[in-house]
């Protein structure tokens, strides 16, 4: 048995949930184009008979504009120690940014090996793939350089291969059956929004959260509760929408997932709550689930 902790970083929207859910073969980190989705550390398990690697993927690293921006840093950089190799995530298409530069200089802080990976390479031509690498190779002491496409999964078997490497446990972490460590409820919250996002795209800004309230099975069904907070009343008519029709969609593209993730019939509620600055209030920070580390 080979084994190891394997860390996801990178800034907002370089694909790195994406990647995740394709190197395990399941989703366990919601999507979207939205910028920043991720908000809490999220692990994902690969499993095979003689491996098991955890992957962690962080938050992406931006400038904090309140409490909640400099915790979700705070968890991300925290990842780059204690483990056996950093996966760098970019976005390849997208080319050098500033951000990129702002985390080489976090990840001098760790001792683990850097694996860089240039994401979206199916956007890209082989020219522009060597232009990529030739971008990037001399900033940092890069121990390899891999280019994916996690959303066509192009390479990404390699990538598994050269991850294993670098593996240096021999103990099995979690049974092989589990695919990821987050607990149902928070998997709940998160599908639902991630459907606030497929509904409302850019009308609904990323200040929003989720937060499951009750879970009830009973024999043939799960009754579930799920409040959406929001920071002011403007978002919240917003997402109800004209006479309940937006939050119906969201609670019906919710449900089928949840239902299929579950494997029995689900009645769900949606209710939405306005909590003025949410994110710079420590008691609902720790409440819907964002840890100070």
């Amino acid at each position: 048995m080979r084994s190891g902790f394997v860390s996801l970083i990178g800034r907002p929207n370089v694909g790195k949930s994406t990647l995740l859910n394709t190197l395990v073969n399941k989703k366990v980190a919601i999507t979207s184009k939205v910028a920043g989705t991720t908000r809490n550390i999220i692990q994902g398990i690969y499993n095979t008979p003689n491996c098991q690697i955890v992957f962690v993927d962080t938050p992406g690293i931006i400038r904090p504009i309140n409490k909640l921006g400099k915790i979700t840093n705070k968890q991300a950089i925290a990842m780059v120690k204690d483990i056996d190799c950093l996966l760098f995530v970019v976005d390849a298409a997208a080319g050098l940014g500033k951000g990129d530069k702002f985390i080489l200089n976090v990840l001098k802080k760790s001792n683990a090996p850097v694996i860089l990976i240039l994401n979206k390479i199916d956007k890209l031509t082989n020219e522009d793939i060597m232009y990529s690498i030739n971008e990037y190779k001399d900033l940092y002491p890069f121990a390899e350089i891999v280019p994916v496409s996690a959303l066509t999964k192009d390479n990404v078997d390699h990538l598994l291969e050269v991850i294993k490497g670098y593996l240096k446990d021999d103990i099995q972490y979690f049974d092989s059956n589990v695919v990821t460590s987050n607990s149902k409820y928070f998997m709940i919250s998160e599908i639902v929004r991630e459907k606030l996002f497929d509904v409302m795209h850019d009308e609904i800004p990323h200040s929003l959260t989720c937060h499951t309230v009750f879970y009830e099975e009973k024999e043939n069904i799960i009754n579930i509760n799920v409040d959406i907070i929001v920071d002011r009343d403007s978002i919240k008519k917003i997402i109800i929408g004209k006479k309940g029709d937006t939050i119906k969609e969201v609670g019906t593209k919710a449900r089928h997932e949840l239902e299929e993730m579950l494997g029995k019939k689900v009645y769900l509620e949606l209710f939405v709550k306005t909590i003025k600055n949410w994110k710079d209030k420590d008691k609902y920070i720790k409440e819907l689930g964002f840890l100070d580390y």
